[in-house]
Parts: structure tokens; sequence; C-alpha cells
């Protein structure tokens, strides 16, 4: 994807700074067990990172830095939901402990084999991560709700395939990029930088 512009104040940065200043209410609502305010600032969240990014294309306002910034951002919100889970329903998170792990284990390795190997987590936001999240999101609202327990066990699956495509990506690529939407963009690219 073609980063049109270099400029870090913008209103898709904006909105993404607007996700990472919700993370210390969810903790508030979270530390004062608070858990209806807490899906509520949660899903405030999860419409910013789904603004970030339309506002980015429809104002042709696309940066590397925005890309930087949206995956810093979500990475902040997944560790934020993470812990408090555990401080608002440890009792469901230890009766779903295995597929909650894969979860956990799915949005936390890609980061750490990216910043071993460049120093940075990467921005790559591919589509299978975008529905892994997008089903995430909702079976963690269903599961946390204790409406529906049987979505999250589709989530981890989805989460897994997600997090093995991105570690992938790490390990093609020479150099860090944003934006590579699968491991196919990866292997043209690879094949075309020889």
């Amino acid at each position: 994807m073609n980063h049109t512009k270099n400029q870090i104040i913008n209103i898709p940065n904006l909105v993404s700074l607007i996700r990472i200043l919700t993370i210390p209410f969810l903790f508030y609502f979270a530390l004062t067990h608070q858990p209806r305010w807490f899906i509520g600032v949660l899903l405030f969240a999860v419409f910013t990172d789904v603004l970030d990014g339309f506002l980015a294309r429809l104002l042709n306002q696309i940066t590397a830095v925005g890309s930087r910034l949206d995956s810093w951002g979500d990475f902040f919100i997944y560790t934020t939901m993470a812990i408090c889970a555990w401080i608002l329903w440890p009792e469901i998170v230890v009766r779903e402990k295995f597929y909650w792990s894969i979860i956990v284990l799915s949005f936390t390795l890609p980061v750490v084999v990216s910043f071993v190997k460049f120093r940075t987590i990467s921005s790559y936001h591919t589509w299978s991560v975008k529905l892994a999240v997008a089903i995430s999101v909702v079976s963690y609202v269903l599961l946390f709700t204790e409406l529906l327990d049987w979505p999250i066990r589709v989530a981890a699956i989805f989460c897994l395939y997600a997090a093995i495509e991105e570690i992938a990506i790490t390990l093609l690529i020479q150099h860090e990029l944003v934006d590579v939407r699968t491991v196919w963009q990866a292997l043209r690219y690879k094949k075309n930088n020889r």
C-alpha cells in the first residue's frame, strides 16, 4: 500500500491515540469491578480501531507512522483486554484457559518474533488478523457477559491461523514492512527482491 503522506498529526492518528487513551479507563473499570462500563469503553475502543483505518483511507492520510500507531494501539488494547478479563472474570478465564491461552499466545508470539527480528512490533494489518480480531471481540463480549461460551473456541482457531501467518510473514521478509495483507504478498515481495 502506498503511504502518500508522512505527516504525524492527522485525524486517523488522533483516533488511534484516543484508543490508546482508553486504556487507563479500562483498567479503572476493571479494578473497581464495573464490568458494564468496562465493556462499554472496550466497545468504544474497538470502534476507534475500525474508524482510524476507514478515515485513513477516506481522507488519503495513510502513513507508516499511522500504521505503526494503530498496531501499538491494538497491542496495548489486546493486552489490556487479557489482563482486565483476569481481574473481572477470573473463574471464566480459568474455565476457558485452553482457548484463552491460544488467543493470548496468538497475539503475543507474532509481536515477540517481530521484535526479535526487527526491534519493533509488526504492522502488517493482515486480513486474517482483521477477521480474527472481529471474531475475538464478539466472542469476548459474549463470553464475559455470559451469553455464549462456544464462540471463544472459534476465535481461538482464527487467532491461531492469523498468528501463524504473521510469524511466517516476519520470517519471509528481509526488513520491516507495513501493511503486508497476506503471506502470499510477502512471498511475492521476497521473490521480487532476490
